[in-house]
């Protein structure tokens, strides 16, 4: 099974290096990378091209959403999958999506791997803050050893859908750039497109430096919640509570039902339609 793997990046080549030597050793498959490279100027460029990885490339940064559609253009293979540029991804990591995708008779689903991280991830263990301190036996024996299973109501990268799903909800919204709120309004708009199967693959496991390019100063990141509001009348924790199911770490039991209506519930959805109606106002 082959994959095309979308990763923008901006001036981060040692993570970025870090995280394609770790696709690289630890695939079976042979996949496409495919790399969106804004500005450049660190010699991400020049790595990219020596490897002979297709890119495109901006003068500047144009955003996450901006750089993951224009690499869609390219997309050869039956899934996608979204990866940061500061991820290390675990041995056989393909073949645990091989056997998952393996159990589906259609292509309704979102998946999606276990983020492990300092104290930003699904699990917090640290293996190292940066590729230069990164303890890659340990995290392999974490990887083997580790029994969480998997879970209900994910919107965290790498995720990966069927590239006939991602065509038919347009990929994800520019309105999101230069990228807060946009994986959950990928999952808003999958979720109108009839997707319950919303899961997170325990032993495709990846570590995660947490968002380093989103934390440099020179981005200013968008008021995702406040666009996710007005477009959907609710905020991504709203959906995240009522609709996936992803608010609490809890086990995979299968596909999700529609919300059930509850007086918390009903409080919440209150709440968020004053937010609602004064973001308008203002």
């Amino acid at each position: 099974m082959q994959i095309s793997i979308l990763i923008p990046t901006y001036n981060n080549l040692n993570y970025l290096k870090f995280t394609i030597d770790s696709i690289i050793k630890n695939s079976n498959f042979d996949h496409q990378l495919l790399v969106h490279i804004n500005d450049g100027s660190d010699g991400s460029l020049d790595y990219i091209k020596n490897l002979d990885i297709q890119f495109t490339r901006s003068d500047k940064n144009i955003g996450l959403c901006n750089s993951i559609n224009q690499l869609s253009k390219h997309i050869i293979n039956d899934y996608v999958m979204y990866s940061h540029d500061d991820m290390f991804f675990c041995k056989n990591w393909d073949l645990y999506i091989k056997k998952e995708i393996s159990k589906y008779k259609d292509e309704l689903f979102y998946l999606t791997g276990t983020n492990v991280s300092v104290n930003k991830g699904l699990i917090n263990y640290s293996c190292g803050n940066n590729p230069e301190t990164f303890d890659e036996t340990k995290f392999e024996k974490f990887c083997e050893y580790d029994n969480t299973p998997d879970l209900q109501g994910s919107h965290w990268a790498p995720h990966i859908i069927h590239r006939k799903i991602w065509t038919e909800v347009g990929g994800f919204s520019e309105e999101f750039n230069p990228g807060d709120g946009s994986d959950p309004d990928l999952c808003m708009k999958l979720w109108n497109k009839g997707i319950r199967i919303f899961k997170t693959i325990s032993r495709f496991k990846v570590y995660h430096f947490s968002s380093v390019t989103t934390r440099k100063r020179n981005i200013k990141l968008n008021n995702g919640t406040k666009t996710f509001l007005l477009k959907y009348g609710f905020n991504p924790r709203f959906f995240r509570k009522y609709y996936l199911k992803g608010n609490e770490l809890r086990a995979f039991d299968g596909p999700l039902d529609e919300p059930k209506i509850s007086m918390k519930m009903l409080f919440d959805l209150i709440i968020n339609r004053l937010k609602f109606f004064y973001s308008k106002i203002l």
